[in-house]
């Protein structure tokens, strides 16, 4: 592709403003990020107090994740309308008190309840950050608070797993306590942030909100009930079943028909001269689409892998949350700094080249760890493998958000944001969701295939066993269950042999399944933008880029 450079016009000094409202906003993302991370590092304690099991901790995630990611895009307009100092404020408030009914119930029905109120105020606040950013900076200072609002995520992810794993050996509602103190100085501090005036002509899309929401909830609620409704055929479990088929797939099936829906019916809004409740400006080329599928891609394998270790550390080998702390730091940094030094990059390689490569390595750890993984999380072969991973997954997150900022207007900033909180919340949803599916469904088969012909196992112990509902548990746990059932000492240690097997083999599986999901967001890279600052692409190049993938 045929490109001009230019020359820096850059000489004039640029007036800056101070810093503080960045950090404000940036607290409100760590606020997000922070409640997020903590879950999977508080579970052994959830599980322990709530009585339930840890796929159910799991769900608080799927909760919160598709609450955001349902009513961001009704959040945005909200910013519009009332102005976005105001939502912001109103947000914090609510998610303050969302975690105050997080600890203080004993319900897990409630707790979840709590995550999804605590959700729907992150909706209205995810977007509200990007047009704070917008409201208060410009120029250079701008793409540099931009870049920051992506690193406070990491920030936060790095913190809950440095001070979360710590105080929920004590008690884990210490961390959703901690998350109180935040959003009271969030709320103190934000009056210092410019005031903002809304636009009372804005108008709320009804129909839009409506698709939207059905579309994003019924993928999100089919994906986290793949697991115990069924793959394909019902479940007893299922609540319903169509025809002898799980209800899972098909809810995922008319959610994808909703989101379809949603764009068509935005597109004829336009048409009529109405207002949309998201601007197709941010999606209207195959650019968009492409950073929005690696983007959804990156954060979903995060997502899986923040899920996947605790579990693992956590339940199987019952480990404290302050070993899953240091089990997960090596990648928790290697996401915080490589997502601040990232845009050191971005003068000598153009980001088609830079995401290419992130995902060649976050590819090549994960394959590594699905041969490495054991059950020593302190073997230097696995911490390589996470930081290798981290590399890749910091580099990408800032990277696409950038792309997604600089390629939209600036009045569209709050729906830039919008989106963002849409494909970050989803694919984290669904991310949570596969992984679990995916780890105990195989450990499911696996356990299934030892049991059924196993001489020392016996037809009435196995007929005590419930193998149709099988699940991570400790190796302390699965002994005394099996000791209440009466079994010979030579059965007992031959369950936990077995379990203990398919435990590691389910891990890799799933290590493996996201080394294919890296393989496979490398076709979207091809439509990134190939020219880098300074550079001004032909447009007869441009034109063919935004038609076909280039490499």
């Amino acid at each position: 592709m045929s490109t001009v450079v230019t020359p820096t016009l850059q000489a004039e000094a640029e007036t800056r403003d101070p810093w503080l409202p960045m950090i404000v906003i940036a607290m409100g993302q760590a606020l997000m990020s922070f409640n997020v991370a903590a879950i999977p590092v508080s579970m052994s304690g959830m599980v322990e107090h709530f009585r339930t099991q840890p796929t159910t901790v799991g769900t608080a995630i799927v909760m919160y994740s598709l609450a955001v990611s349902g009513f961001v895009m009704l959040g945005a307009k909200l910013g519009q309308r009332f102005g976005a100092r105001t939502v912001f404020q109103v947000s914090v408030g609510v998610f303050l008190l969302a975690m105050i009914l997080m600890i203080s119930t004993s319900q897990v029905g409630i707790m979840l309840a709590a995550q999804g109120i605590a959700g729907l105020a992150a909706s209205a606040l995810v977007p509200t950050l990007v047009a704070l950013i917008a409201h208060h900076f410009r120029g250079r200072q701008q793409a540099e608070a931009v870049g920051w609002l992506g690193s406070a995520r990491a920030i936060a992810g790095v913190l809950a797993f440095v001070i979360v794993g710590y105080v929920a050996s004590i008690d884990w509602r210490l961390a959703f306590a901690l998350l109180i103190l935040h959003a009271a100085a969030i709320l103190a501090l934000s009056f210092r942030l410019k005031p903002t005036v809304g636009d009372p002509t804005v108008r709320i899309d009804g129909g839009g909100v409506v698709l939207a929401a059905l579309g994003v909830i019924l993928v999100s609620f089919g994906f986290n009930n793949l697991r115990g409704w069924g793959l394909f055929l019902a479940r007893p479990s299922a609540p319903f079943d169509l025809f002898g088929v799980s209800p899972a797939p098909a809810m995922i099936l008319v959610g994808i028909m909703g989101l379809m829906a949603f764009f068509v019916w935005s597109h004829r809004r336009v048409a009529a001269g109405r207002t949309p409740l998201l601007a197709l400006q941010v999606v209207n080329s195959p650019r968009e689409w492409a950073t929005v599928i690696a983007l959804f891609l990156i954060v979903g394998t995060e997502a899986s892998i923040n899920f996947a270790v605790p579990l693992y550390i956590q339940i199987v080998q019952g480990r404290s949350s302050a070993a899953t702390s240091v089990a997960m730091m090596p990648f928790m940094l290697t996401v915080f700094f490589t997502a601040i030094l990232v845009v050191r990059l971005y003068r000598r390689f153009t980001p088609r080249q830079i995401a290419f490569g992130a995902f060649v390595l976050v590819f090549l750890g994960t394959l590594w760890l699905a041969f490495v993984a054991s059950n020593d999380w302190a073997v230097p072969a696995v911490i390589a493998g996470l930081v290798t991973v981290g590399i890749g997954q910091g580099a990408l997150v800032t990277l696409l958000f950038n792309v997604l900022v600089t390629a939209a207007p600036k009045e569209l900033a709050g729906d830039v944001g919008s989106l963002r909180g849409v494909t970050q919340n989803l694919a984290a949803a669904v991310g949570t969701a596969v992984m679990g599916t995916l780890l105990v469904g195989v450990l499911s088969v696996g356990v299934l295939r030892y049991v059924s012909d196993n001489p020392v196992i016996t037809a009435e112990l196995r007929a005590q066993v419930d193998l149709d509902n099988i699940n991570f548990v400790s190796t302390e746990n699965l002994r005394a269950r099996f000791e209440t059932l009466n079994a010979t000492p030579d059965e007992i240690d031959e369950a936990v042999r077995i379990n203990a097997e398919n435990r590691l083999r389910a891990l890799r599986i799933g290590f493996l399944f996201l080394s294919g999901i890296a393989l496979f967001a490398m076709v979207p890279c091809a439509w990134l933008p190939n020219y880098r600052p300074g550079e001004i692409p032909d447009p007869d190049d441009e034109a063919q880029e935004h038609d076909r993938p280039q490499r």
